[in-house]
C-alpha cells in the first residue's frame, strides 16, 4: 500500500487540484486481476488550459513481493507485460511494458524495481522513468532522463510542470495505482510587472520548491489591492522590478518545505502579506500583531530564509512582493505567513479577507470599538473604508458619517451602513469642525482609511473631547509629518494607529471566515468585477477608473 510510505524521502500525498472523479482501467496481458478500479488519475488541470509548454515523469514501479511468497513467483510476475490506458480529457494515453526475460536473480527481496514504461506506438528503451509527449493521443516520444517538455494541441495540455510520478505497485494477484508528488520546479504562468507603470505580462515563470518553513500554494483566485497598485507605479518607495505582486488570494497547499509541520498538501488558505512566527515577543503578546520575523517589509523582494528569489525566468530571478506574490498561479509564501482556513469556504469571496476588508473592518471592531448607538466617522470609503464601515454597522452605531472627496461613492456606500455623507470640497471650513457642528461636539469614533496627512488631523480632530477615539489605518507617504495641538490630547481625545485591523493572523483570522460562514460578515457586496487571470490588467484599469471596489482575478485560463 502506499498509504505512510515514503518514495526517496518525499511522503505519499494526494495533491489537491487532483480529483478522485478521474478513473482508469487496467488491462493486464496476464491472468491477474486489477484490486481496484476506482484509482486517482490524471486532474482537469493537466487536461485543459491554453498552449503551454509542461513536463511530467511517468514511473512504473514494481514492488518486491511479499515475504511469503517464492523467488520464483516474484520474477514470474516482474515479467509480465501490462497495458494502462489514460482519460485525459476526451482523449486517452496507452502505455505497456516490454516483456522482459528474468530469473530469481534478477528480484532482490529489500529494494523496489523499476520497469520501463513503453508507449503502444514507440520504443522507450529501458530507463528508469519515461516522459510522454502528449498530443492529439497517438504519438508519444520518451526523455532521455525521465523528463520531456509536453506539448499540447487540440487543447490538451500539461499546465504544471513537475515530477508527477505514476506509480504502479504490483503485487502477486492485484495491481494497484496511485499518485505521488515529488517537489521540483513548476514553469507556471504568472503576470509579471517589468516596469513601474506599464502593463503587466503573462509569463511563464520557474516556481522552485519550497525550502525551509516555506509551502508552496496553488493560488485559485487572488484580488487587487491599492497597495499593489501603489508600488506598481513605485510611488514614494524604492522601485523593485521585475517583480510579481499580488497579496490578497485563496489557494491550496501543494507541497511544504523542512520543518513545516501544521500545513499539508490539500489544506485550503489564504496568504497573508504579514505574518505570525508564534515566537517573537509580539506573537506572544496578547495585544500586538507585530510580528518581528515576519512583519511587512515591502523593500524585500526575497525569501527570509536563504535570501533568495523562488521564482526566475531563464535564470533571471524575478523579485517577490511582500512575502505572497500571488499574481502567479504558484507561488512560495513562509509558513508564517499562511493561514489554514476552513476547507469549505468559497475561495473566490473569503480571499478578500488576506488584506483590505480584515483591515478595515478589524480597525473599527478591534480597536476603535465603536458601542451600539454610538456615532463613527469613516473618512476614505474605499474598500478599506468600506469595511470599516461595515464594522461599525456590525457592531451597532447609530450615525455613521463617510467622508470622501467622490460624491458618486455614497450610493454605494449605504449598502455598508452609511448614513451621512461630507464632501470636504463642498464646504469653506475644516471638514473637521463640519463634523463637530453635525454631531454636537465630535464623533464617538472615527476611522482614517486614506493615507493623507490631512484626513489622519481630521479624523482625529474630529472626535469628540472626554471619550473620543481616532484610528489611523491608511499609509501616509514617507515624508509626512502629522501636526496637531497637544490641547486636543489634554483634552482626553485618543489617538491610534493599528496595522491589519490588529488581527494575528494565523490565530484570528480564521474566525473572521467563520464570520462569513455563519453570515454574520457580508463579503460578496465587496466584489464588484471579475476577470480571468489573462485580463489581469482590466482589474488596474477598473480600479484607477474608481470603479471597482474588488475585483477576483480567477486563475483559470
Amino acid at each position: 500500500m502506499l498509504a505512510n510510505r515514503s518514495f526517496h524521502g518525499v511522503p505519499h500525498a494526494l495533491p489537491p487540484h487532483f480529483t478522485r472523479s478521474n478513473r482508469c482501467t487496467l488491462s493486464l496481458s496476464s491472468s491477474f486481476s486489477p484490486r481496484s478500479e476506482t484509482t486517482p488519475l490524471l486532474p482537469p488541470s493537466l487536461s485543459t488550459g491554453p498552449s503551454n509548454k509542461r513536463r511530467f515523469s511517468l514511473f512504473c514501479i514494481q514492488a518486491q513481493s511479499e515475504p511469503s511468497e517464492s523467488a520464483s513467483d516474484a520474477a514470474a510476475l516482474y515479467s509480465q507485460p501490462f497495458s494502462v490506458k489514460i482519460p485525459v480529457g476526451d482523449k486517452h494515453l496507452e502505455y505497456e511494458t516490454e516483456e522482459r526475460t528474468t530469473d530469481e536473480t534478477d528480484y532482490p527481496k529489500d529494494a523496489f524495481h523499476r520497469n520501463s514504461i513503453v508507449a503502444e506506438t514507440g520504443d522507450m528503451g529501458r530507463q528508469a522513468s519515461a516522459a510522454v509527449t502528449v498530443t492529439d493521443g497517438e504519438t508519444f516520444s520518451s526523455g532521455k532522463k525521465g523528463k520531456e517538455e509536453m506539448s499540447s494541441t487540440v487543447g490538451q495540455v500539461i499546465r504544471c510542470k513537475g515530477n508527477v510520478l505514476f506509480v504502479l505497485l504490483f503485487h502477486v494477484g492485484f495491481v494497484e495505482m496511485d499518485w505521488l508528488i515529488m517537489p521540483s520546479s513548476f514553469w507556471v504562468p504568472a503576470a509579471v510587472a517589468w516596469e513601474a507603470g506599464k502593463p503587466l505580462v503573462i509569463e511563464e515563470v520557474e516556481v522552485a520548491p519550497p525550502q525551509k518553513m516555506e509551502v508552496r500554494l496553488k493560488i485559485l483566485f487572488t484580488s487587487l489591492c491599492h497597495t499593489d497598485v501603489y508600488f506598481w507605479e513605485a510611488k514614494g518607495q524604492n522601485p523593485l522590478f521585475p517583480r510579481i505582486l499580488g497579496h490578497e488570494a485563496g489557494g491550496i497547499v501543494e507541497s511544504v518545505g523542512e520543518g513545516v509541520t501544521e500545513l499539508a498538501p490539500g489544506d485550503h488558505v489564504l496568504p497573508v502579506f504579514t505574518g505570525e512566527c508564534k515566537e517573537c515577543a509580539h506573537c506572544k503578546s496578547e495585544v500586538s500583531n507585530m510580528c518581528e520575523l515576519l512583519r511587512i517589509n515591502t523593500d524585500r523582494g526575497v525569501m527570509i530564509h536563504d535570501g533568495k528569489s523562488r521564482f526566475s525566468i531563464n535564470g533571471q530571478p524575478i523579485y517577490h512582493f511582500v512575502g505572497t506574490s500571488t499574481f502567479s498561479e504558484y507561488t512560495v509564501v513562509h509558513v508564517g505567513c499562511v493561514v489554514k482556513i476552513n476547507p469549505l469556504a468559497p475561495l473566490d469571496k473569503v480571499c478578500i479577507l488576506s488584506c483590505g476588508i480584515s483591515t478595515g473592518f478589524g480597525a473599527t471592531v478591534n480597536v476603535a470599538k465603536p458601542t451600539k448607538g454610538s456615532t463613527v466617522a469613516v473618512f476614505g470609503l474605499g474598500a478599506v473604508g468600506l469595511a470599516a464601515a461595515e464594522g461599525a454597522r456590525v457592531s451597532g452605531a447609530s450615525r455613521i458619517i463617510g467622508v470622501d472627496f467622490h460624491a458618486n461613492k455614497l450610493q454605494r456606500a449605504k449598502q455598508f451602513g452609511v448614513t451621512e455623507f461630507v464632501n470636504p470640497k463642498d464646504y469653506t471650513k475644516p471638514v473637521q469642525e463640519v463634523i463637530a457642528e453635525m454631531t454636537e461636539g465630535g464623533v464617538d469614533r472615527s476611522i482614517e482609511c486614506t493615507g493623507n496627512i490631512d484626513a489622519m488631523i481630521s479624523a482625529f480632530e474630529c472626535v469628540h473631547d472626554g471619550w473620543g477615539v481616532a484610528v489611523l489605518v491608511g499609509v501616509p507617504q514617507k515624508d509626512a509629518v502629522f501636526k496637531t495641538h497637544p490641547i486636543n490630547f489634554l483634552n482626553e481625545r485618543t489617538l491610534k494607529g493599528t496595522f491589519f485591523g490588529n488581527y494575528k493572523p494565523r490565530s484570528d483570522i480564521p474566525a473572521v471566515v467563520e464570520k462569513y460562514m455563519n453570515k454574520e460578515l457580508e463579503l460578496e457586496k465587496f466584489i464588484t468585477h471579475q476577470v480571468p487571470f489573462s485580463e489581469i490588467n482590466k482589474a488596474f484599469d477598473y480600479l484607477l477608473k474608481g470603479e471597482s471596489i474588488r475585483c477576483i482575478i480567477r486563475m483559470e485560463h
